[in-house]
């Protein structure tokens, strides 16, 4: 029997157990998944199902969580610092039990980072960093998908100013080899095809907007294609995401975060999903935060978290498909 995904609650008082409570009802029979967290936190008449380990989650009748005690209940829309070690400890409990193959992969709900640097101290920027340090500094890679599109992109939450000195040689080759072998383990493609943005408007136009194409990108990409690797590039990154650009690859990366989100935001906002790529074991997360301005109004649109629970299911069997073959 697959084991089932492990969804960890994330922030109490923003909506991730409302849209766990909703993504069950819309997966029910479909795809066996369990939440981590403590019971209290969901809204008020949720039916539950408690369990003792995940492989209890099958056939459960109504939501499985496998309880993880807090400290107090939640009040939608109030961060509590007293929540935010348990927060951090669930996320550590689910990596554990899908490396133990106990879950097929981890499926994370929205946290806040304020909130748990204040409650405790957390040292990491966000999810990801946390995740590599749990898979002993893994490199790792964000990318972003739907059915229409994935991105990646090849540097993140720095200013714009920052981008060509972060933009390195390595850095880049690191996102495109990380990039490549995931989609090949997790996404169950054997010869992936890889669009690269490039920097400058018109990816430099022969040099006459900027040189980082000539200089570093172009070199770089005719060195890995000599490796067996199908690139693309480097492309105007204003061209290559329109319906007919986007048959010819099966993931873009860019070089700064809005050259990768802006598109993918645009074609599915609701329904996009974080992946972490380079880990040990397959990571998955909506595309949003934790909403606490629409928390325990029942608002919350569980799209995003759906998907991601799919593609978690998804890439935790082409890995487990992988490994046994």
């Amino acid at each position: 029997m697959v084991p089932p995904v492990a969804l960890t609650m994330g922030e109490p008082a923003g909506i991730g157990p409302e849209i766990a409570a909703k993504a069950f009802a819309a997966l029910q029979g479909t795809l066996p998944f369990f939440l981590i967290g403590d019971p209290r936190h969901l809204p008020e008449g949720v039916a539950f199902t408690r369990i003792d380990t995940p492989d209890n989650a099958h056939g459960a009748a109504s939501l499985p969580v496998l309880p993880h005690d807090f400290q107090s209940p939640r009040v939608p829309g109030v961060a509590q610092t007293e929540h935010a070690q348990p927060v951090i400890d669930v996320i550590a409990r689910a990596v554990d039990l899908t490396r133990q193959g106990q879950a097929l992969a981890v499926c994370t709900n929205p946290i806040n980072k304020k909130a748990l640097k204040d409650g405790a101290d957390f040292p990491f920027p966000g999810h990801t960093e946390y995740l590599s340090h749990l898979a002993g500094g893994a490199d790792v890679v964000m990318m972003l998908a739907c059915d229409e599109l994935r991105v990646v992109p090849a540097t993140i939450h720095i200013a714009l100013s920052e981008v060509p000195k972060t933009l390195t040689r390595e850095t880049l080759t690191q996102v495109i080899r990380t990039t490549h072998a995931a989609l090949i383990h997790d996404f169950g493609l054997d010869a992936p095809r890889l669009a690269i943005s490039g920097l400058n408007p018109h990816a430099g136009e022969g040099g006459a907007m900027g040189m980082d194409e000539i200089d570093m990108i172009t070199p770089l990409l005719n060195d890995l294609r000599s490796e067996g690797l199908d690139l693309l590039g480097p492309l105007p990154a204003d061209t290559m995401f329109h319906a007919s650009a986007r048959v010819d690859y099966d993931a873009a990366i860019c070089m700064y975060h809005d050259q990768a989100l802006i598109p993918i935001k645009t074609i599915d906002f609701a329904g996009g999903v974080n992946v972490t790529l380079g880990l040990p074991f397959v990571r998955t997360s909506p595309d949003h935060g934790t909403a606490y301005d629409i928390a325990g109004t029942g608002k919350a649109d569980a799209t995003s978290l759906i998907n991601a629970l799919r593609m978690a299911h998804q890439m935790g069997l082409a890995r487990r498909q992988e490994s046994t073959s």
